[in-house]
C-alpha cells in the first residue's frame, strides 16, 4: 500500500471512480490508486452518509477501481452497520436493514457481492436532528437526539425516549441548545459525547462556535475538555480515545489525565465522521459551507478552498495513505463505517421489483 503526506504527489495518480461510466455526472468522484489497494487488503468497504446530497454511498474495490454506489435517503446522518445489517438515522425516522444473503445468487453481475441488505423497518422519531448512533453490547440503540439536546433510545410506543441529557440542559425542548454531536461507546456502554458549545438557551452554542466545544464523561456528567474547536466523532480505538477536531480540520488523540489534546494530523476539510481498520482511520471531510454557522472558524481562515471526501490515515504517523474525494454534488460528509469482512454489498433499493419477492422468515 502506498503512503505519502504529500496531498499534490497523491493527487497525481487519481483516477475516477465508476469504471462503468454510468455514474451521473453530479455524483462523480476522483481517487488514489492506494485507496482501493487498502479496499482490497484489508477486505474491506465502506458506507457513508452525505445529508447534504440525501445519499447513503457505498465505497468497494471491483478490479482496481473504488466503485460508488449511491442510494437516495432524505438527510441520512447517523448511522450503524455491521455484516448483518445497519441503521441510518434520516430526517424524520431511523431504517432498518438486515442481510439476507439467500438474495445474492439473484444479483448482478453474478458472483460479485457478499451481502444483500434489505429494508425491514422504519422508526418514525419526526424530526429530532438525530446525529451519531451506536449500539449497546445488549442491542439497544442509542442515538444522539441533537434537537432535543440529549441522548434517547427508540420504543414502538414513542417517537424517542430520553436517556440522558448534559446537566446544565433544564428541560428538554427542540431548540438544540449545545449542538450535542458526537457518541462514544466504550465496553459496550455510552461512555463520553462531544457537544458545540455548554449552553441552555435555543442555539446557544453558536456565540462561541469557534472555540465552545467539549467532551464529557456520560457517567460522572463531568467535562473532560473544553475549549475545542467544533468537535465530532468521538471514538475509543486501541485502548485509546480519539476525536476529530472539526473546526481544525484535525485528527486527535485526546489525554484525559492531562486535559488535553494531540493533533495527529491536519487535513484539507472538515472532519467529521470516522471509523477504523488496522492503523488507518477513515475520516469523512466536507467543504464546509460558507454561511454563518462555519464563518470565523480556523479551518475556515486556513484554508480557502476545502475538500469532500473520505481520507485514509495511519493513526502512527498522521501520513495520508490514500483518498477519495466528490468533485460536485457531493459536498458535505456526515459519517463513516468500516463494514469488516464485506467487499462488494449490495443494498437493494426500495423499488427493485426483486424486494417484492424476497421474504424473511424465523
Amino acid at each position: 500500500m502506498t503512503e505519502t503526506s504529500d496531498i499534490e504527489k497523491i493527487e497525481n495518480v487519481e483516477k475516477t471512480s465508476d469504471e462503468k461510466g454510468d455514474e451521473p455526472a453530479p455524483l462523480r468522484s476522483v481517487h488514489t490508486n492506494s485507496f482501493a489497494d487498502v479496499l482490497k487488503h484489508f477486505g474491506i468497504s465502506l458506507l457513508v452518509t452525505t445529508y447534504q446530497a440525501g445519499k447513503l454511498v457505498i465505497l468497494r474495490e471491483n478490479n482496481g477501481i473504488v466503485n460508488t454506489h449511491f442510494r437516495d435517503f432524505k438527510r441520512p446522518m447517523g448511522l450503524v452497520a455491521d455484516k448483518n445489517g445497519f441503521m441510518v438515522g434520516c430526517a424524520k425516522e431511523v431504517w432498518t436493514f438486515l442481510n439476507m444473503p439467500e438474495l445474492i445468487p439473484k444479483l448482478d453481475p453474478p458472483d460479485k457481492h457478499d451481502a444483500c441488505y434489505l429494508p425491514r423497518s422504519q422508526h418514525i422519531t419526526n424530526n429530532i436532528d438525530v446525529h451519531e448512533m451506536a449500539r449497546a453490547s445488549n442491542g439497544e440503540l442509542w442515538l444522539v437526539n441533537t434537537r432535543f439536546s440529549c441522548l434517547c433510545t427508540l420504543n414502538a410506543q414513542y417517537s424517542f425516549v430520553p436517556r440522558w441529557h448534559p446537566p446544565f440542559i433544564s428541560t428538554l425542548y427542540p431548540d438544540d441548545r449545545c449542538h450535542l454531536n458526537g457518541l462514544c461507546m466504550v465496553d459496550g456502554k455510552p461512555k463520553y459525547v462531544t457537544a458545540l458549545g455548554e449552553s441552555n438557551k435555543e442555539e446557544g452554542w453558536r456565540e462561541n462556535k469557534a472555540k465552545g466545544g467539549f467532551l464529557m464523561d456520560i457517567p460522572t456528567q463531568k467535562p473532560l475538555l473544553s475549549g475545542l474547536s467544533m468537535p465530532h466523532s468521538p471514538r475509543w480505538y486501541q485502548n485509546q480515545l480519539w476525536l476529530l477536531e472539526s473546526g481544525n480540520g484535525s485528527l486527535a488523540k485526546a489525554n484525559i489525565k492531562e486535559q488535553k489534546i494531540e493533533t495527529v494530523a491536519e487535513l484539507p476539510g472538515f472532519t467529521r465522521g470516522m471509523d477504523f481498520c488496522g492503523n488507518l482511520a477513515f475520516i469523512g471531510l466536507s467543504q464546509v459551507r460558507e454561511s454563518a454557522v462555519f464563518s470565523g472558524i480556523p479551518i475556515a481562515e486556513r484554508l480557502k478552498e476545502r475538500t469532500c471526501g473520505i481520507w485514509v490515515v495511519d493513526i502512527f504517523t498522521g501520513k495520508t495513505i490514500a483518498f477519495l474525494k466528490f468533485e460536485d454534488a457531493v459536498q458535505e460528509i456526515f459519517a463513516v463505517q468500516v463494514l469488516h469482512g464485506l467487499r462488494f454489498p449490495e443494498i437493494m433499493d426500495w423499488e427493485d421489483e426483486l424486494l417484492g419477492s424476497s421474504y424473511m422468515l424465523p
